[in-house]
């Protein structure tokens, strides 16, 4: 498995963002594209980036908002026909280095309560990859399933004249077979 910060990184440390926050524009070059493609299976991907406000929530953490957009390069599910997609994925975490690392209570348990509010991410030693974090959002952006406008799956017909089954002439075997026995 490919760590995904050694294909696209662009870390900043939480202790230079300054109270005002910072904006950072991120645009994946061309060698980062291939790899990153080839990771999610993808046919192509002529475009990604992404654009981040990074401000400052108390002495350690910090809230990254913004969104990772791309055009990804895929073949349609139906017709195997390329096609391109738009991705336009909106971010926004809070990072605090006082998170707890773990989900999971002390004997391992996890429960999740999906009505509470998103849980605050970790930073871990004071660094957060704001690329890693483009890949991951556009990674989970990606079309499963991508289908070219105006294209229907339509199921095989089923022959409506069952003797002309494959069936029908075992069937026929058989009869004939029965027929000879007696």
């Amino acid at each position: 498995m490919t760590d995904l910060g050694s294909v696209w990184s662009n870390p900043i440390s939480i202790d230079d963002v300054s109270e005002r926050g910072m904006h950072f524009d991120l645009v994946a070059g061309e060698a980062v594209r291939v790899e990153i493609a080839r990771i999610a299976g993808l046919r192509d991907l002529p475009r990604l980036s992404a654009s981040f406000d990074v401000t400052r929530e108390g002495a350690d953490a910090v809230r990254i908002a913004g969104e990772v957009s791309a055009t990804v390069g895929q073949n349609c599910v139906v017709t195997l026909e390329p096609i391109e997609n738009e991705i336009r994925e909106a971010i926004d975490l809070l990072l605090t280095s006082r998170a707890e690392h773990s989900i999971a209570d002390s004997e391992g348990k996890i429960t999740l309560d999906f009505s509470d509010p998103d849980p605050v991410e970790p930073i871990a030693e004071g660094t957060v990859d704001l690329a890693a974090i483009a890949t991951e959002f556009f990674l989970l952006g990606i079309d499963p399933y991508p289908r070219k406008d105006g294209a229907v799956f339509e199921a095989p017909k089923v022959p409506e004249d069952t003797s002309k089954n494959p069936f029908a002439a075992l069937e026929a075997l058989k009869k004939a077979e029965g027929r000879e026995k007696k």
